[in-house]
């Protein structure tokens, strides 16, 4: 991809206002014009999903739930892997990113991962349990993440994995294991992915660590494409739901 199509994404992410009644129209709105492009040029941008997919635990005949999965993109890093498990399930609210998911599916002849248009907060498997959910660079965009998360648990077997990277903010006076933020950091991330309909916050990485036991933790920072010094920051996070519950 070259420089007319970063224009035209960075077009639909900094001018095309985004319209819609529901939550799905508004990210068909946003996503509908730039899903051929977004993979390319949010590779530059969403950093951490390798990483993060190289965490995490892949159980043969395993069930995955990839929630707010989009193009389907995160699941090329569980590279050999993907043949091992039972199901994947890819599951967003644009159709525009669950077609382009779909297409490279079938190109890979990967017949056990399936695109489900659905909300994040709602999913259930048909198996009605999953061994790993991950949210990559999603939760941002899911107004009641809250209630993504404490699906996600719920979905999950105990002793499943849930995995996590997205931008985030720290709260003012942090816990003292974890990072602390700028007042112009904390002031601007906000505001300047809001636009989009993104939003970094101060309370998912308090949120996942009180509702998971935290196995894995990085906050680190990713260069913004076509800037010269700005950083956004963003965590990983991989937790287990308790084995008892």
């Amino acid at each position: 991809m070259g420089l007319l199509s970063d224009f035209k994404i960075l077009y639909h992410m900094l001018l095309r206002p985004v319209r819609g009644k529901t939550h799905a129209e508004r990210l068909e709105s946003f996503y509908g014009g730039q899903a051929k492009g977004y993979d390319d040029f949010r590779k530059r941008l969403l950093k951490g999903r390798e990483e993060l997919f190289a965490e995490l635990p892949k159980p043969e005949n395993g069930i995955w739930v990839d929630m707010g999965g989009g193009t389907g993109a995160n699941i090329e890093h569980l590279a050999g892997d993907v043949e091992k498990f039972k199901k994947v399930y890819v599951v967003d609210l644009s159709t525009s990113l669950l077609g382009v998911a779909q297409q490279r599916f079938n190109e890979r002849g990967w017949t056990n991962v399936e695109t489900v248009e659905y909300d994040a907060t709602k999913f259930c498997p048909d198996e009605g349990y999953a061994d790993v959910v991950t949210f990559s660079y999603s939760l941002t965009m899911i107004p009641n993440w809250f209630a993504a998360i404490e699906n996600a648990k719920r979905i999950l077997k105990p002793g499943g994995t849930i995995g996590v990277v997205d931008f985030y903010v720290s709260r003012k006076y942090p816990e003292e294991t974890l990072r602390k933020h700028s007042w112009f950091s904390r002031t601007l991330w906000p505001n300047w992915f809001a636009t989009d309909n993104v939003f970094p916050s101060h309370d998912h990485l308090p949120f996942l660590r009180h509702h998971f036991l935290q196995q894995h933790l990085e906050e680190n920072k990713s260069k913004v494409p076509y800037t010269l010094l700005l950083k956004t920051p963003y965590y990983i996070f991989v937790g287990q739901k308790e084995p008892t519950e």
